[in-house]
C-alpha cells in the first residue's frame, strides 16, 4: 500500500511538473505578445498612415470629399511604430459633408473625416464596400450595412452593434487620433 501511494505521488508530481514546464515555456511568448507596441490599440496622439504604404502621416488632403474609404493604421509619433501587429487596429477613413452628421459624429470628425474600426462587428471581416449613392458602408461577407453619418450604426444585416468610432483631430495639418476607439474593435465570439 505504501508503494502505491508513493507511485501515485510521483505520477502527480511528474504531471504537475510537465504542466508547470509548459506554462513557463508559454509565458515569455504571451508577455512578449502583450508588450509588442505594434499590437497596442490606437492611442491619443497617434498619427494615421495608409495601409500598405510607407509611414508618411496622413493629412486631410489625402482623404478626398466623397471618395472611397481608405484603410489606415495608427502610428506612434515618437517611436514611429506602426500599430499593424493586430488587424483590430485597422481604421477605415471616409470624408463626407459634415452637415449630414448627427451631433456625436460631428464631434468625433475632423473636417468631415470620420474614422471607424474597419473590422465588422458580426464575424470580423473587413468592411470594404462603399455605396456612395446611399452613403453607406457594407461588410461584403454577410451584408451588414453601417451609416457613417450616424456613428456607423447598423442599418441592416446581422451585425449586433455599430462600428467603434476613432475620434480625430487635426494638428499641424496631420490627422491625429483624439481618443481611443469608442468601443471594442472586432466581433463578439459566442
Amino acid at each position: 500500500m505504501n508503494c502505491d501511494f508513493q507511485c501515485n505521488t510521483r505520477r502527480i508530481r511528474r504531471r504537475s511538473a510537465l504542466k508547470l514546464g509548459l506554462c513557463l515555456g508559454l509565458v515569455p511568448r504571451l508577455v512578449l505578445a502583450q508588450a509588442d507596441p505594434s499590437r497596442e490599440r490606437p492611442r491619443e496622439g497617434d498619427l494615421l498612415v495608409t495601409v500598405g504604404a510607407g509611414p508618411e502621416p496622413l493629412t486631410p488632403d489625402n482623404v478626398p470629399l466623397g471618395g472611397n474609404p481608405m484603410m489606415a493604421w495608427p502610428m506612434d509619433p515618437e517611436s514611429k511604430t506602426v500599430r499593424s501587429g493586430s488587424r483590430l487596429n485597422k481604421v477605415l477613413l471616409l470624408r463626407l459633408d459634415p452637415e449630414g452628421f448627427e451631433p456625436e459624429t460631428k464631434e468625433r470628425a475632423a473636417e468631415g473625416i470620420v474614422a471607424y474600426s474597419a473590422i465588422c462587428t458580426h464575424t470580423g471581416c473587413d468592411v470594404t464596400t462603399w455605396h456612395p449613392d446611399r452613403q453607406l458602408l457594407e461588410c461584403p461577407c454577410h451584408y451588414s450595412f453601417y451609416d457613417p453619418k450616424e456613428g456607423a450604426k447598423v442599418v441592416s444585416g446581422p451585425s449586433p452593434r455599430r462600428l467603434p468610432a476613432l475620434p480625430l483631430r487635426i494638428v499641424d495639418a496631420r490627422l491625429i487620433v483624439a481618443k481611443p476607439f469608442t468601443g471594442r474593435a472586432g466581433f463578439q465570439q459566442m
